[in-house]
């Protein structure tokens, strides 16, 4: 089972804590069976709803692919505004407390694809299991420095300028192997077959 967390106290903090805390009683699920499914702590679940602690990006993917919910559309539920502007002094930043990634929700919440920006520190990496790629088409766009996209088995050198959209859902890992910050924006819309 996943444990990693740093405990903080922000606004956002409990403001994720009481939707992951919501979605899971709308969909009927105890914190066992939440724990169960996601292979998170039944302890580290109920310090999170609790807003003792902060997930990792990582650990976040997999209680919200259990959930049914992409990364964005949970931080979409989180901040609950859904205005067609979405100015970038309000638009939502979420650090992983374990690798420094840095996610910011770029686009207004209600439209048809969402738009993320990520920093990713020198050396980072974060994996996210494929039930977080199931419930939306992905496309990766660097807009600096160097992203190592692995794919399931299949690894992706990515420069600057260059745009990936993933494939079948599978396990994932994003990695930077350069020296500097490489900054990417993550594209979602919906799947064929799938509500929204």
């Amino acid at each position: 089972m996943m444990t990693i967390v740093t405990v903080m106290s922000d606004d956002l903090t409990s403001e994720l804590a009481a939707t992951l805390r919501d979605v899971r009683g709308e969909q009927g699920l105890t914190v066992n069976a939440l724990a169960e499914r996601s292979g998170v702590s039944r302890a580290m679940i109920t310090k999170i709803e609790r807003g003792e602690a902060q997930p990792t990006a990582a650990l976040l993917g997999r209680l919200a692919a259990v959930l049914g919910l992409t990364l964005s559309e949970l931080f979409a539920r989180t901040e609950k505004e859904t205005p067609r502007l979405a100015r970038r002094a309000d638009q939502a930043v979420w650090v992983d407390p374990e690798t420094g990634y840095r996610r910011r929700s770029v686009s207004p919440a209600d439209g048809p694809a969402q738009l993320v920006e990520v920093e990713l520190p020198p050396g980072a990496s974060v994996a996210y299991p494929a039930d977080s790629f199931a419930l939306a088409r992905h496309q990766i766009y660097v807009l600096g420095g160097r992203l190592r996209f692995r794919e399931g088995e299949v690894v992706h050198d990515l420069a600057t300028g260059d745009c990936l959209e993933l494939g079948a859902p599978t396990p994932c890992e994003y990695h930077n192997p350069g020296t500097e910050t490489c900054r990417y924006l993550v594209v979602l819309s919906a799947r064929r077959g799938l509500p929204g």
